[in-house]
């Protein structure tokens, strides 16, 4: 029976201190910032030897997943800090509908050295649905303003 490789969305625990809220860290073995253009969406990418953990820290996304040949729409903002963490093997992509750029951390876990075909676009088996990415949008805003 084959490991089933899984997505895991993590809210971060935070502590204030003094006028700064801290969040948890996240180990990594190198760290990245990443800017998506607004109005971008972007290809998949499926990276065999390392974990992206992803947290966006300005704007807004929607992050897609590709399993079980199906895919699986993340929104994702500052408003509620999360951490999504894709194992190896697992194609994603990112989608920024807004008019503004976003901006997230990539906290990368390595588990071998970099393979050039890990950072090659893949063609998409069947093209995004755009409107699953907006209702994913608005039901994450949906629950953000509802909890504060």
């Amino acid at each position: 029976m084959a490991l089933v490789r899984q997505v895991e969305i993590r809210t971060l625990d935070s502590f204030q201190g003094g006028m700064a809220q801290f969040y948890t860290p996240q180990s990594s073995h190198e760290t990245m910032l990443v800017q998506v253009a607004p109005q971008t969406i972007d290809d998949l990418f499926v990276h065999h030897g390392q974990t992206d953990q992803l947290l966006v820290v300005r704007g807004s996304l929607v992050l897609v997943i590709l399993q079980n040949r199906r895919y699986r729409y993340i929104a994702l903002s500052q408003q509620q800090p999360q951490v999504v963490q894709i194992p190896p093997g697992v194609p994603h992509g990112a989608i920024n509908l807004s008019d503004d750029p976003c901006v997230l951390v990539n906290a990368v876990l390595r588990h071998g050295d970099p393979h050039p075909r890990d950072y090659r676009p893949l063609t998409l088996p069947f093209p995004f649905d755009l409107g699953a990415a907006k209702q994913a949008l608005d039901l994450f805003a949906t629950s953000v303003s509802a909890s504060v």
